[in-house]
């Protein structure tokens, strides 16, 4: 089955994997707009309420004025045509008694007609006229007036009559008022024959609240529709999104497998390169100790028997830590610091001056040692061929840099109670270091501590590993600090702090 993925243009597949969307993400969005639909459809709810309410106390005041209009013309017709001499079979005047009757029944077997009546005035008093016997005593001029009786139920519609009588005659308008909240007082203008005799009073209660209701009840099932809609489109959504970010997880998986291995892979070929380089750095100095105990065996006679036998032995030692060295590129840091370990410092620079630097021929000629050895020095947790390996490289260096003949190279040891630090620092007179060898390069670090970075003018094959090799030991191994720098009056200085536990 082809992927969506396939489906997307390579442009628009290439401006999406610039935004990263996770599933977090998602979800806040769809959140976000559920509770924007939500928030929309009370509000739309709450708007098409009022404009309900509004069009509906509109309407009713309209339907309650046209209700006592037609009613008022049917009144005004009945009582032009109906007259007592027309109800010649009746001597009541039941015909008239009925017909009105049966109007105003009918009125009020409506659920929103509560009460009509005629209120006439003649000969300045006032008639009310609620059924067709009232209205038949009316034009036989036997009705007797109203004089304010509250029994009848008239009252009200007197009332208000009264309240507005004045401005009822003087334009002949329909006059209404709410009462409560949906019953309407109607008055409407008699005018039988063109002539103003009074008026119809109406209380008129309509209700339409089934109307609104049902138009309530549609706009909810539209709302509803709607909502279902939306969700079913950002459940879509969300299972595209959620399939395109698992994709994306198992991609970005996958890579981080690959990185992680190439990774390892990198930092396995980095500690064979150093593993290399480390034997290539150390195969000339175990040749030039080798060379050292031939010599030494080929001197020894009883005088000297001692001596030589106890130096030897440190020569091989050192030999055999090259040999351990060179069978282990990641060697267990417990061969190069342990509590078992005591090196005195002052003894491993006694023995590399006396027995390897001043063993060279032409030493009165290069190059002169001046030692500055603090008796009370305590040891060091460390393997001292491994002191040796620190120290080692930065002499060689100070007598491989000095730029001139007669070099005095100046080594003292100290130690400070007071911060419980030993300090070692290796000083020459020579011309010093490359300025830019002490500018910070990788790291942070120094760039005379970084490999391949020699001091030497032609390098070489395997040149600008010394210092490198003795700052990752002293720093990296031992927690040591190392830093070199270059002397005001020339020359360089070596500086090693130790902290005794």
């Amino acid at each position: 089955m082809e992927s969506y993925r396939d489906l997307i243009p390579d442009r628009l597949k290439g401006k999406l994997s610039k935004y990263r969307f996770e599933i977090r993400h998602i979800i806040v969005l769809f959140a976000v707009l559920i509770s924007f639909q939500i928030i929309l459809a009370l509000l739309q709810k709450s708007l098409l309420g009022g404009f309900l309410q509004g069009t509906q106390n509109w309407f009713q005041k309209y339907y309650a004025e046209r209700i006592a209009i037609v009613t008022s013309a049917s009144l005004e017709l009945l009582f032009q045509n109906q007259s007592p001499v027309k109800a010649d079979y009746d001597s009541t005047g039941s015909a008239m008694v009925y017909s009105l009757n049966v109007f105003i029944k009918q009125q009020l077997i409506q659920r929103s007609i509560e009460d009509i009546r005629l209120i006439l005035l003649k000969d300045k008093r006032l008639y009310v006229i609620s059924n067709g016997q009232a209205m038949y005593a009316y034009s036989k001029g036997t009705l007797r007036p109203y004089t304010g009786d509250t029994t009848s139920g008239a009252s009200q519609a007197v009332g208000y009559f009264l309240s507005v009588q004045t401005d009822l005659k003087e334009h002949e308008k329909i006059i209404s008022a709410l009462t409560s909240d949906k019953t309407f007082n109607v008055l409407v203008p008699f005018v039988p024959e063109g002539e103003y005799i009074g008026a119809l009073y109406m209380r008129i209660t309509p209700d339409f609240s089934f109307l609104t209701n049902e138009v309530r009840a549609n706009a909810d099932e539209l709302s509803i529709v709607f909502s279902a809609l939306i969700l079913v489109g950002l459940i879509a959504i969300f299972a595209v999104s959620s399939l395109a970010v698992r994709e994306r997880d198992e991609m970005q998986q996958k890579l981080f497998a690959e990185h992680q291995e190439y990774l390892t892979n990198q930092i396995r070929l980095e500690k064979e390169s150093l593993f290399t380089r480390r034997i290539y750095h150390t195969h000339h100095k175990a040749e030039k100790i080798i060379g050292f105990i031939k010599e030494d065996a080929r001197r020894m006679n009883p005088q000297n028997l001692d001596e030589l036998k106890a130096r030897v032995l440190t020569y091989a030692n050192f030999i055999s830590r090259i040999i351990y060295d060179m069978k282990w590129y990641d060697q267990d840091i417990n061969t190069i610091v342990n509590p078992i370990f005591n090196a005195d410092i002052n003894s491993v620079i006694g023995f590399i001056v006396n027995n390897v630097f001043l063993r060279i021929s032409s030493k009165n000629e290069m190059f002169a040692f001046r030692l500055s050895l603090e008796p009370s020095l305590p040891p060091v947790h460390v393997n001292e061929f491994i002191v040796w390996e620190i120290l080692e490289p930065l002499i060689q260096n100070s007598i491989d840099h000095g730029g001139k003949h007669s070099l005095t190279i100046s080594i003292e040891t100290h130690y400070s109670r007071e911060e419980g630090m030993t300090h070692v620092t290796i000083t020459d007179d020579g011309v010093g270091i490359a300025q830019e060898l002490l500018q910070p390069g990788g790291r942070g670090i120094k760039r005379i501590f970084l490999e391949q970075e020699t001091t030497k003018g032609g390098g070489g094959m395997h040149s600008g590993y010394g210092c490198y090799i003795a700052y990752q030991l002293a720093v990296g191994k031992c927690g040591w600090d190392l830093d070199a720098e270059n002397l005001p009056g020339g020359g360089c200085r070596f500086m090693i702090a130790i902290k005794n536990e």
